[in-house]
């Protein structure tokens, strides 16, 4: 198929009907990963072991929080879905 084709309607229906399953079990199963009970704690436990680290390297409460907010903001589903549409959209430019 070359740049200009548009694909056939009956494909875009079946892509569009395996997407429309699969992407909500997928992001479903990424957020019980992510967000469960167990892994709740994890991730604050990790993210008060990062900013006691930058305290005790003798960041100031300032820069070891704003550090801080980056570290969670690139561990959260949120946050990684950002970076991920963020960097399709640079290659696109």
């Amino acid at each position: 198929m070359s740049d200009n084709d548009m694909p056939d309607p009956e494909q875009l229906r079946q892509m569009f009907a395996v997407l429309s399953e699969q992407v909500p079990k997928l992001l479903d199963s990424v957020t019980k990963v992510l967000y469960g009970a167990q892994e709740g704690t994890k991730f604050g436990e990790s993210v008060a072991a990062f900013y006691k680290a930058l305290r005790d390297a003798g960041m100031s409460n300032e820069q070891a929080f704003e550090l801080t907010k980056d570290y969670m903001s690139n561990l959260s589903l949120g946050g990684m879905l950002k970076n991920i549409v963020g960097g399709a959209a640079r290659k696109d430019d």
